[in-house]
């Protein structure tokens, strides 16, 4: 089965303070967002205006032609897959597209390494501590917080290279996740952990699956939070 990734940088621009939940930000437009089939095609996906001039934001029409392409490949047999994109990235595509239904579509029959982390563990991880602990050369070109400004600012060609990189780390993790069978992380202290994971599922086959234990935690996170902008 042919890997692809994809990723979103948002165009909206604020300070996100530790520990403060993005989603207090949101609903959020979207900037530019990439495909890539690992060692296949490679796409950007942005609007434009006068003089082939990248827009702010992402129009109505860019984001639709990104949810059918997504689900053209999955129908053709590619994993789709992106790191937390049950969550942010096709929820947010849903919504510039104003078609959430589409989006809820595509995102039952996605991967999302993170999700099946989370109903693993009980928490989230991100991608760059993953790539680290697995041993992944590749590394993220800029904090996702700079991306939004420097978009607006006009540094469009480095925010393109940016979130097309990270679908090329988010192939690599993946790959690596298949082969070794686990994910493997450093924590915020420097520690190695990993987590086995024996084989990748659809978001819809982790959903039949029990919740977390999260009976250790204070604060959890509820695995609903994840989907809950599903409609219906």
């Amino acid at each position: 089965m042919a890997l692809l990734s994809f990723d979103i940088e948002i165009s909206d621009v604020f300070d996100l303070r530790a520990g403060e939940d993005i989603n207090k930000y949101a609903p959020f437009h979207i900037a530019v967002a990439a495909t890539a089939v690992d060692q296949g095609e490679e796409r950007l996906w942005y609007s434009v205006g006068p003089a082939n001039k990248p827009l702010t934001n992402m129009t109505k029409d860019t984001a639709r032609e990104m949810l059918e392409y997504l689900l053209e490949m999955q129908g053709l047999g590619h994993m789709v897959c992106a790191w937390n994109g049950l969550s942010f990235d096709l929820r947010w595509i849903g919504h510039v597209a104003e078609d959430m239904t589409l989006a809820a579509q595509i995102a039952m029959k996605s991967y999302d390494p993170m999700f099946q982390f989370f109903n693993q563990k009980g928490f989230p991880v991100g991608l760059e501590p993953v790539a680290m602990g697995m041993g992944i050369r590749r590394r993220k070109l800029m904090s996702s917080d700079q991306a939004p400004k420097r978009w607006c600012a006009g540094d469009h060609q480095a925010v393109m290279d940016y979130v097309l990189n990270d679908c090329r780390l988010t192939n690599d993790v993946v790959k690596s996740i298949v082969r070794r069978k686990k994910v493997v992380w450093v924590t915020a202290k420097g520690d190695l952990k990993s987590e086995p994971m024996p084989r990748l599922k659809t978001v819809e086959t982790v959903l039949k699956e029990p919740e977390p234990d999260q009976s250790w935690m204070s604060a959890p996170i509820p695995r609903r939070r994840f989907h809950e902008w599903f409609p219906g």
